[in-house]
C-alpha cells in the first residue's frame, strides 16, 4: 500500500507532515446520484413470466414468455428472441409440457445459462408449444374448362 494513502485515514495528522509528503487530495465537490433513480432506490418493474396461460388462442408474433434465466424452452412452433422472451411463431392454441430437454450447446444462452451434466443424467425442463388451428376442408372445387 502507498503511504499517502494511509496518511488520508489517519485523524489528526500534523501539518508539517502533509507538507512533508506532498499533502493529501481530497474531493473539491459532493458526489451525488443521477436524477433517474431518486426514488429510494427502487427500480420499474421489468414484469417477467409467463405472459400467456395453457390453452389461450393466439396469434403469430404474441409474446408468451419473458425471462432472464431459462425457465421456459420453446417447442413446436415457438421462438426464442435474444433477449430470451419465447414468442409464437404461428397463430394456435398454448400448450405447456414438461418433456425431457435436448439443449442446444451451440445456443449463447445455453452455454452461459445451463451447467454441463453427463449425457446419462436427464434434464426435464417446461416447454411451451402452439398447436395450429386445423385447416377448415371447405373448398370449392371448380371444373377445368
Amino acid at each position: 500500500m502507498n503511504f499517502l494513502s494511509n496518511l488520508s485515514k489517519v485523524p489528526n495528522i500534523p501539518s508539517y507532515l502533509l507538507e512533508l509528503y506532498g499533502g493529501v487530495r481530497f474531493a473539491s465537490k459532493k458526489t451525488s446520484s443521477g436524477a433517474r433513480w431518486q426514488g429510494n432506490g427502487k427500480k420499474p418493474k421489468r414484469y417477467r413470466g409467463l405472459k400467456r396461460k395453457d390453452g389461450d388462442v393466439v396469434t403469430a408474433g404474441t409474446i408468451l414468455a419473458t425471462q432472464i434465466t431459462l425457465r421456459f424452452f420453446p417447442g413446436l412452433n415457438v421462438g426464442f428472441g435474444k433477449n430470451g422472451s419465447i414468442f409464437a411463431i404461428k397463430a394456435g392454441k398454448v400448450v405447456m409440457s414438461s418433456e425431457l430437454a435436448q439443449p442446444n450447446w451451440d445456443h449463447t444462452w445455453i452455454q452461459r445459462l445451463m451447467p454441463r451434466r453427463p449425457d446419462n443424467i436427464p434434464i426435464y425442463k417446461k416447454y411451451i408449444n402452439i398447436i395450429p388451428e386445423p385447416q377448415h376442408n371447405r373448398f370449392k372445387l371448380l371444373e377445368a374448362l
